[in-house]
């Protein structure tokens, strides 16, 4: 099973850091299984032009291809303004609208305020919903109280981290062996 973790940014270093951690613990539940972390702000992306991904070179191409080559994604986003950052939002744009159908999904996001989690309710649920993604229901929301010197200082985040990581685990490896049994349905 592929695993990416996505940091939806090229701004910012929290984000950035709570996605390395979350890879730890991403690693223990999937073993040998690979596991992916890619950081648009070591990337030189396009934005959207309507093209198929496929049609897209150099970097915009290797991270559109890794995202649609992956069995499970864990999107890691900034809250910017009460919003998405526009990197994401290009990230969804370039992908196309099925993108995420039979892919695993969780989320993480960091924000400055306790109000910012209605980003992820209001506004990335329903565009991976949109995508066909497989949402794993809980996510992990840090504030920036829970932060210090590029490291996260609050254990309860670090607890629902690593809980997190077991629940996109358990939800990957129950839609593949739902998906097998569909699959063993048409007998060839």
């Amino acid at each position: 099973m592929k695993v990416t973790l996505l940091v939806g940014t090229v701004v910012g270093s929290k984000t950035n850091t709570a996605l390395e951690i979350m890879k730890g613990y991403v690693e223990k539940q999937f073993n040998s299984d690979t596991v992916e972390l890619i950081n648009l702000a070591d990337y030189e992306l396009q934005f959207s032009d309507g093209r198929n991904y496929l049609e897209y070179e150099g970097d915009t191409g290797y991270v559109t291809q890794q995202l649609m080559d992956s069995d499970v994604i864990i999107f890691g986003t900034p809250v910017f303004q009460a919003s998405l950052p526009g990197t994401l939002k290009n990230i969804f744009d370039l992908l196309p609208p099925q993108a995420l159908l039979g892919k695993v999904v969780g989320i993480v996001v960091t924000a400055g305020s306790s109000k910012h989690y209605l980003v992820a309710e209001q506004q990335l649920k329903p565009i991976l919903s949109y995508m066909k993604a497989q949402i794993v229901q809980t996510y992990v929301f840090i504030e920036e109280k829970d932060f210090a010197q590029k490291t996260i200082t609050n254990d309860d985040v670090l607890f629902r981290m690593e809980r997190l990581a077991e629940d996109i685990k358990l939800q990957a490896d129950l839609y593949q062996a739902i998906q097998a049994k569909k699959d063993e349905e048409y007998g060839f």
